[in-house]
């Protein structure tokens, strides 16, 4: 049984601040925020649980950011976010059930992939200053993408913003601070799916989601300033850096 001691506090508060920052810049702020609760004494299923009332709600505030300054696309949400919802609610579904373990190596071969990704073809991810993103009509083979990633995003948080850049980066051609806010956007859909199937499960733990997720609401107002006033060459390699933090969180957690 977890106790809610004032360190403990300090950690869900500083964690989350971090966690909120590195969420919106880039993602994988949950390998972070999933030990962190776990060292309150929690089982793997109710951190992974819990970590999604942070999740939620640093969502909204940062998608709020974006909305408010003009760098989200509403055009293409409707299409964007189907698949995504629906494979939110298989993934929640599974993880609900099943262990964690289980997405764990395929965790790591895809982080680690988008990493040399990255590093050797950059173009394949992150778009060029003069490319014009399209729509999922336009380019229907990205549901997939869309979908797999919702199922994941549903399973287990951790790492599920590179797979959500990747596929509206990558597929789609969005620059990257467009697809920062989609990925919000995204993140949101199955992550409210992912809530009512947990909390129905009786596996949220309330009081320390909630100290959670104050420091990733402020984390996401900074992050949304940072992403939008930083040059698409310092937000690349901030996705690089994240990326390969994530592999190696990937593979010793």
């Amino acid at each position: 049984m977890y106790e809610l001691t004032p360190f403990f506090i300090a950690l869900l508060l500083s964690t989350g601040l971090l966690a909120g920052i590195i969420n919106v810049m880039a993602g994988g702020g949950s390998n972070l925020t999933v030990p962190a609760l776990m060292a309150l004494g929690m089982p793997a299923d109710v951190a992974n649980a819990t970590n999604r009332v942070g999740v939620f709600l640093q969502g909204v505030v940062g998608l709020r950011g974006f909305h408010v300054r003009g760098r989200l696309d509403t055009e293409d949400s409707k299409d964007i976010l189907l698949p995504m919802f629906i494979g939110g609610a298989v993934g929640a579904a599974c993880a609900s059930f099943l262990p964690n373990t289980l997405l764990k190596p395929i965790l790591l071969i895809t982080m680690i992939s988008l990493a040399v990704i990255m590093l050797v073809r950059p173009g394949i991810v992150v778009p060029g200053p003069d490319e014009q993103p399209y729509t999922v009509k336009q380019r229907p083979k990205a549901r997939w993408g869309l979908f797999l990633t919702g199922v994941y995003g549903g399973f287990v948080q951790a790492g599920v913003g590179f797979l959500l850049i990747a596929a509206v980066a990558g597929a789609l051609r969005y620059d990257l601070v467009k697809a920062n806010a989609y990925k919000l956007l995204g993140t949101l859909a199955f992550t409210s799916i992912s809530l009512v199937i947990f909390v129905s499960r009786g596996q949220v733990a309330w009081v320390p989601g909630m100290v959670l997720a104050v420091g990733t609401m402020i984390g996401a107002q900074l992050g949304v300033h940072l992403a939008i006033n930083v040059s698409q060459r310092t937000m690349k390699w901030f996705l690089l850096i994240m990326t390969v933090a994530a592999s190696a969180a990937a593979i010793w957690l």
